[in-house]
């Protein structure tokens, strides 16, 4: 069987449950407890050397790291149900939107930025959820016009739930829950956290339910 290694706030850890579970492939969870640095402990480096979670070991042992590799390796290894459309412009613009979370937005919130806003630059807690809420929005703008020139909802691109949406639906929840964020003005953003509340890939996925 599969092991998870993850952290159950982990933004990127919460993608790659959902999905596992999109996929229903089988898998052990074990944490990797963040807070208390256990992602840097040399067992768990020697699966993943940048020390981050989450990490996915394979059936015959691989280690897989970094969440959107993992969850192409996934749509490649268990075909069905897809993450990705056939047509080619529509995968890019999956994988666009994709990439606005994992590459633009998640970065700058994960926990060593945190704690360098906080020990080094010295930022108190409001100056941090500022910090965070900017780049939030600036992402959150973009995907929401990006979402508005595809094929209608109420996922992110279409009827059934992509990658876009895998990435997006646990940053939205990170907006609300760590920066107060105001999701009023994201009609198609609100539709997509609203399709990912009523999938059960999504809710068993949620750091609520873990």
């Amino acid at each position: 069987m599969m092991v998870l290694h993850d952290y159950f706030r982990s933004g990127a850890s919460h993608r790659v449950r959902i999905g596992l579970n999109l996929k229903g492939a089988a898998y052990e969870k074990r944490a990797v407890d963040l807070r208390v640095g256990a992602q840097k402990a040399p067992g768990y480096t020697a699966l993943n050397p940048q020390g981050l979670a989450p990490t996915l070991v394979t059936d015959d042992g691989t280690a897989l790291t970094q969440s959107l590799a993992i969850l192409e390796w996934l749509d490649e290894t268990i075909p069905s149900p897809p993450f990705l459309p056939r047509d080619a412009i529509d995968r890019a613009r999956v994988r666009a939107i994709a990439e606005i979370v994992a590459c633009d937005i998640h970065p700058l919130g994960n926990l060593r930025v945190v704690r360098w806003l906080q020990d080094t630059a010295q930022c108190d807690d409001a100056r941090i959820k500022a910090f965070m809420a900017g780049w939030v929005k600036e992402g959150f703008d973009a995907i929401e016009t990006l979402i508005g020139q595809g094929p209608g909802g109420p996922w992110c691109w279409g009827a059934a739930p992509t990658l876009a949406d895998i990435c997006v639906a646990p940053q939205i929840y990170a907006a609300r829950s760590r920066y107060d964020f105001d999701m009023g003005p994201y009609s198609r953003l609100r539709a997509v956290e609203a399709a990912a509340a009523a999938h059960p890939a999504f809710q068993q996925a949620h750091p609520e339910a873990e």
